[in-house]
């Protein structure tokens, strides 16, 4: 890409205060087409003669932005005029907004020294044949905006009444130029509006507004107002037990939201930020409290714009609950990358939760875009020596690597490829893939397994000692059976690209043999597992059949944490014991779950009790209830329950064995493949189950163990109810 065009900066630091620069320009003739290129450091919002410019909110996205920052390119013929005004709000964004909350990172510093730079270029072709550039350069203006404050973390305040000088001389920079590229993932866009639900007032006599649901994005209100009058909102995901409005778990992020208005009825939603909500609390409001009905705000759910492919739904009404609180923590923490939490200090692409979700993420989703250009933000964050960040981008470049969270390197690609069938996440992911278990293989204290490092282990599993978030599964153990895996889907990586893997054949082998020897015994549900699911066990049905007994003794409850509750269920069934992994994913109490559906939720917590049985919180400072992490279970019930399943990547080729339970008097999964839709459906009629199976190539279907092998189309199938 040849660009005809300069970076420029306010020749006087606004501050606080976000820029707006401005271009005027007459037309000469005709137009055929017009195209805008532009990118900035932080996050932009341009408009042409007072129109935004495409629907990309917060472009250009969050990226590793030392290596990569992404460039969009519009079609703005339709917005020209013969007389035009070109401009562009460059507010902090994830760029140069102080992150994370907690505490200070050279990496987020050095990114932060940076101006507001902008670089755009509008080509205008005539229909002449003429072509006239418009590129930034010293000939731009730049002003104070209506924007006075705007951050990731601690909001927007708006003042409708100030009028922009657009006097305001700008200077030319060396921004970077070796990192542009063109737009690589999926564009941030407005979505779901969800309407208030009510209004109400504490027992601290405060208005309070809820949606009815938790959502990731801003708040539009509608109102009448006078100039200087001031309206003032804070944010909240929950409500205390006595009924008041709780911000304690956005700890230091202060989500504040202030428009100051002008003269006359007015329409206002935040431009350059976001929050995570379900309540506002309305704090100032033109004319007094007694004026904000719930009719005057609407909530508007932004994320990436990824197309919808799975749906679940069935008889039980709780279980449908969970399965839209899993589809809403996915929008809500797919907003560029796969965020662990839209609302506090934090909102980081934790690599941990990403693995353990990306099989279900891309079930709900076409996610291949969205987990490709994540993907590619990994390789360019990875060290020499195959080091992965604990979070993508890496603000928090820490000393070690840890195990479950590195291992995203290599679990990503392979569930991106499992899939969508193409071969390109491999091929642009498998350096990454196999340096990620070398560095594991040269910074182990045991050859062959992974000992000696730090690392999150079962994190906030149940079965924690007491003060600690990590569960009791043994770290190394954890490490261990997580290098093996990695190690595993290299080498199937690279036979699907065609390359020599034998060395890493032999490594997992005596990977396999030393894990066997050091861990012959399984203390916790996690070790039981991990080891039969990865097969790392000599005897994988003993493994099963040994966490059976602990969630049998135990009272019919998981004890896993981040690390083990992805494969709790498919090891139980997977090994005889679908009606125990039925009784888990149905269980109601705490834990489970179904709890947070009790209590309220509307989108995955963070901790299986983020809410207490007697409505006290878990904590204050790390108590997330928009957590997509634990709604990783949506992916057995496609796989298992309703059982569809690849049998070759991309679906090419499938196989559906649905495992009905008689507590459910019906099941319906569907799933947009590459190759088109499968459906699987199980329902009780007239004391028999009654299967409906859709698949769009020939396919093997498994009723009751019975083996099928049927062609594309709709097939019925029965069995008895046992």
């Amino acid at each position: 890409m040849k660009w005809n065009a300069k970076w420029i900066k306010p020749a006087a630091d606004t501050g606080d205060v976000v820029p707006v620069y401005g271009k005027t320009f007459t037309l000469s003739g005709k137009v055929k087409e017009a195209t805008l290129l532009i990118t900035a450091l932080g996050v932009y919002e341009a408009r042409l003669n007072g129109r935004r410019i495409g629907q990309f909110i917060l472009a250009p996205g969050w990226t590793a932005y030392y290596k990569r920052l992404q460039y969009q390119e519009y079609d703005v013929t339709g917005l020209l005029a013969e007389d035009n005004t070109l401009d562009v709000l460059v507010g902090k964004g994830w760029y140069r907004s102080p992150m994370p909350g907690w505490g200070v990172t050279p990496y987020q510093q050095g990114l932060q020294h940076n101006p507001a730079g902008l670089l755009a270029q509008l080509e205008i072709i005539y229909e002449d044949g003429r072509r006239e550039i418009i590129g930034t350069d010293a000939d731009w203006k730049v002003s104070e905006s209506r924007v006075r404050f705007s951050e990731i973390y601690d909001g927007e305040i708006f003042d409708a009444s100030f009028e922009p000088s657009m006097d305001g001389d700008v200077l030319c920079f060396e921004g970077p130029w070796n990192t542009l590229i063109p737009q690589q993932g999926e564009e941030i866009r407005e979505h779901e509006r969800v309407a208030a639900a009510r209004a109400f007032t504490t027992p601290k006599g405060e208005l309070v507004i809820d949606f009815g649901q938790e959502v990731t994005g801003y708040v539009e209100t509608v109102l009448d107002g006078h100039a200087g009058e001031i309206l003032d909102l804070s944010f909240a995901e929950v409500m205390d037990k006595e009924g008041n409005f709780y911000t304690e778990n956005y700890r230091r992020a202060k989500a504040q939201y202030r428009y100051i208005c002008r003269d006359g009825h007015q329409v206002y939603k935040p431009r350059l930020t976001f929050w995570g909500f379900r309540y506002i609390r309305v704090n100032r409001f033109p004319g007094g409290p007694e004026k904000a009905g719930a009719e005057c705000f609407t909530a508007v759910a932004v994320h990436s714009a990824m197309k919808r492919t799975g749906h679940l739904s069935c008889s039980n009404r709780n279980l449908n609950r969970l399965f839209d609180n899993i589809i809403w923590g996915q929008k809500g923490n797919f907003l560029d990358v796969p965020t662990d939490c839209p609302q506090r200090d934090e909102r980081l692409g934790w690599t941990g939760d990403a693995q353990v979700f990306a099989r279900t993420a891309c079930l709900n989703y076409d996610a291949e875009t969205f987990f490709t250009k994540w993907l590619a933000d990994m390789a360019a964050e990875q060290h020499e020596d195959g080091y992965i960040g604990h979070v993508i981008p890496d603000l928090m470049q820490s000393p070690k690597a840890s195990a479950a969270w590195g291992d995203a390197a290599a679990i990503c690609p392979w569930e991106v490829y499992r899939a969508y069938g193409n071969t390109a996440i491999l091929e642009n992911q498998f350096e990454c893939m196999h340096k990620w278990v070398d560095y594991i293989t040269a910074s182990t204290a045991t050859p062959n397994l992974w000992t000696g490092g730090t690392h999150y282990g079962d994190w906030l599993g149940l079965d924690a000692p007491s003060g600690s978030s990590k569960g009791s599964t043994d770290e190394d153990f954890i490490a261990s059976a997580y290098y093996a895996r990695s190690t595993e889907l290299v080498i199937r990586a690279g036979k699907v690209l065609g390359k020599d893997v034998s060395c890493y054949e032999k490594l997992y082998r005596r990977i396999v043999a030393a894990f066997r020897a050091a861990y012959p015994h399984y203390r916790t549900q996690t070790e039981c597992v991990l080891a039969a699911h990865f097969r790392l066990a000599p005897d994988c049905q003993a493994a099963a059949d040994r966490l059976a007994r602990m969630v049998q003794e135990g009272g019919v409850k998981l004890q896993t944490g981040f690390v083990g509750t992805p494969y709790l269920l498919h090891v139980l069934s997977d090994y005889g014991y679908a009606e125990l992994a039925y009784s888990l994913l149905l269980r109601e109490q705490y834990p489970s779950w179904l709890y947070p559906v009790g209590k309220g939720a509307t989108t995955i917590w963070e901790h299986w009790d983020g809410i207490m049985e007697d409505g006290n919180f878990w904590s204050a400072d790390m108590n997330s209830f928009n957590h997509y992490a634990y709604g990783s279970v949506a992916d057995w019930v496609y796989g298992t329950a309703a059982g569809i399943r690849p049998a070759a990547p991309g679906y090419e080729k499938v196989r559906i064995a649905p495992i009905p339970d008689g507590r459910l008097d019906w099941l319906k999964a569907s799933l947009e493949t590459r190759h088109g839709l499968i459906c699987s459906q199980w329902k009780k009629s007239d004391g028999m189950w009654r299967y409906e199976i859709t698949t769009p190539v020939d396919a093997e279907v498994v009723i009751a163990r019975k083996v099928h092998r049927v062609e594309a189309g709709t097939h019925y199938f029965y069995s008895d109810i046992r």
